[in-house]
């Protein structure tokens, strides 16, 4: 949909030591399954090294390193082959000296160091697996509730249970007590509605006949009848749990800029190694340095941060597309936002339809009204709100085409209807009432030209101005509003919440080359819920897309998605990234810096390879237990 003047509206590879992403369970018996799984390496290799030291205190040393030995070799295969892989591939990362160090040990028989390298790895990936299935429970719990079936309407007024994805647009469904809407649709009777998991609002909510009902709602009341407005392909749910499935830690920045280090690290420690066996003759000395600089663990630390970070904003009511995602969310310092549904209320109201002498507003509004019956755009949904509550009777257009940020063309009872903006100069009949302040227009022609102006006016949010101190006490520093309405309304918005600047009448392309110019000066989250944003949210470095309306076009390219019909939870999802990449950056840094230091005395003789390890392992656990921090605190106290 269109208006004139724009008023716009409404969607690699990682570390070897990852393990994979847990896998879905089912509810009778997995949960138990799983965590035995994912406790079990660690727990087996940890047991043969205490039995390793009972063998050597009983007097019985050549069975304890044999016992040493098989854990080494335990460790050392899939690393080895996990090396050998990325190397193939042509990838060269830390993981080598891992490697070098098992082997290493298995050469100079400091069996124990290996052992002790061997429990250190199972660590690691032990705590990854934990933290990432702990981050990502409330997204799997998305993926568990998302509706399979539905129950449709027979054209002999009985009920058939049909899959979810054989539902059409114009299907007339039937959503029994306690079930999970399936599609978008609209109510063909009054319901109770619990839309907490969409819209992140815990109270029920109250739905008249006609109104518009989100896909994963849940019927909190008595049975209603729904016709489904879109497929569940295109749903708000779907789009929702496309997000979540791809909301696991992907390999962020920060832990490709640890794979960057290597080229730095690894031969670091090789020259060091090399100096300690050469200066002193002692091959012990090089494996020592080695074990110490054992650093798979070290960089699990980023990925765990992260994934905490993605748990911790999607309970906030905002899911974000991947890890990387989430780590250039920490760094914005610029936001551009779409007026219409972000700063305003996104539920403009008719003002008053304009039509020339001699012509009908309330027919003007009914040709609309039918045409716009299939636009998810916010101020479609507005007209057809206000035709119903009028009493027209709509028809079903025909022949539907949807042009973004210019407007909606159909044929309703035979005529050709385009309801968007208006192409040339506004005829002379309509200018006292459209020039006036605080309206957008959505103009109405046939083939003869323009009939009809209507008139709507979206007040700004109660939240908006709150949001934007929340978005500027989060750190980011210029707020830019872009929109394709008039500059005097455009401006009354901007005075009332504040921003530091204010774009008008942009078009679709306009909004891209704004994007890209501030994306040239400053990390850029841009923030839409319209088709006509699609482009500018793929442009921006961070696209955040409001999807509580359903905006399927948006969320598609968005990076991140507000699932709440508000935006201060953008602050909240700055400040957890901000502090997520914090931990992360901590983590690592303070991990490979006493790894660094440890390297040092090894190379010196003074830290013999046995002691070198048990040193690692803590250090390892240490930086890891700190990055799961991020699963806490970080926040701002929100302001009443």
């Amino acid at each position: 949909m269109g208006v004139q003047s724009g008023a716009s509206g409404p969607g690699q590879g990682g570390n070897e030591c990852l393990p994979e992403r847990p896998a879905q369970h089912s509810r009778s018996g997995g949960p138990l399954r799983q965590r035995w799984g994912l406790w079990a390496p660690l727990t087996g290799l940890t047991v043969l090294v205490l039995v390793g030291a009972a063998l050597r205190w009983s007097g019985r040393p050549g069975a304890a390193d044999l016992v040493w030995a098989a854990v080494t070799l335990v460790a050392l295969a899939p690393a080895a082959v996990s090396v050998l892989r990325d190397l193939w591939r042509r990838r060269f990362g830390v993981d080598v000296i891992a490697v070098l160090a098992l082997v290493g040990a298995l050469v100079v028989r400091e069996y124990l160091a290996g052992a002790v390298i061997a429990v250190m790895l199972a660590t690691g990936r032990t705590l990854e697996a934990y933290a990432q299935r702990r981050a990502t429970r409330d997204l799997r719990a998305l993926l568990e509730r998302a509706p399979r079936t539905a129950r449709r309407r027979t054209a002999d007024g009985g009920i058939e249970v049909v899959p979810v994805d054989q539902v059409a647009v114009g299907d007339r469904l039937l959503v029994g007590p306690g079930d999970v809407v399936a599609v978008d649709g609209v109510t063909e009777e009054p319901a109770t509605l619990d839309e907490s998991v969409v819209t992140g609002e815990s109270q029920l909510v109250e739905k008249a006949v006609g109104a518009a009902v989100a896909s994963g709602v849940v019927n909190a009341g008595a049975g209603f009848g729904l016709r489904a407005t879109e497929s569940a392909a295109r749903s708000t749910y779907a789009g929702i749990v496309r997000l979540a499935e791809e909301a696991t830690a992907r390999k962020a920045p920060t832990v490709r800029l640890a794979d960057r280090y290597a080229a730095a690290f690894v031969p670091f420690t090789l020259v060091l190694a090399g100096l300690g066996w050469l200066l002193s003759g002692d091959v012990v000395r090089a494996v020592a340095v080695l074990v110490v600089a054992t650093p798979c663990p070290l960089l699990l630390a980023t990925p765990i941060a992260i994934v905490s970070g993605l748990s911790r904003v999607a309970r906030r009511g905002v899911l974000v597309r991947d890890g990387g995602s989430l780590e250039v969310l920490g760094r914005v310092r610029t936001l551009l936002v779409d007026k219409t549904g972000t700063l305003t209320a996104g539920r403009p109201r008719v003002a008053d339809t304009v039509v020339a002498a001699g012509g009908d507003p309330d027919e003007v509004l009914r040709l609309a009204a039918s045409v716009e019956q299939l636009s998810p755009h916010v101020l479609a949904a507005a007209l057809v709100e206000h035709a119903r509550d009028r009493g027209l009777r709509l028809t079903m257009p025909t022949e539907v085409t949807e042009e973004p940020g210019r407007g909606v063309h159909g044929r309703v009872d035979g005529r050709r209807i385009r309801v968007g903006q208006l192409d040339g100069d506004p005829p002379s009949w309509a200018r006292p009432r459209i020039e006036e302040p605080g309206h957008s227009v959505v103009w109405v022609a046939d083939d003869t030209g323009p009939i009809g102006a209507i008139l709507l006016e979206d007040p700004v949010r109660s939240d908006a101005r709150r949001a934007v101190d929340r978005l500027r006490a989060a750190g980011l520093s210029r707020i830019v509003m872009v929109t394709g309405d008039r500059p005097d309304a455009a401006r009354r918005v901007a005075e009332a919440v504040g921003v530091d600047d204010v774009i008008a009448r942009c078009t679709p392309q306009e909004k891209v080359a704004r994007v890209r110019a501030e994306s040239d000066r400053a990390v850029t989250v841009m923030v839409g819920d319209g088709v006509n944003d699609a482009p500018a949210l793929a442009e921006a470095h961070v696209g955040v897309a409001m999807g509580a309306t359903g905006a399927t076009a948006s969320a598609d390219v968005a990076d991140a998605v507000l699932t709440v019909d508000r935006l201060d939870p953008l602050a909240d999802a700055v400040e957890i990234a901000r502090y997520a990449r914090r931990i992360a950056v901590q983590s690592a840094t303070v991990g490979m810096g006493l790894a660094v230091c440890a390297m040092g005395f090894a190379a010196a003789g003074l830290l013999p390879p046995v002691a070198g390890a048990f040193l690692q392992e803590g250090i390892d656990v240490l930086v890891i237990l700190n990055a799961l921090r991020a699963l806490y605190g970080g926040l701002r106290a929100t302001p009443t």
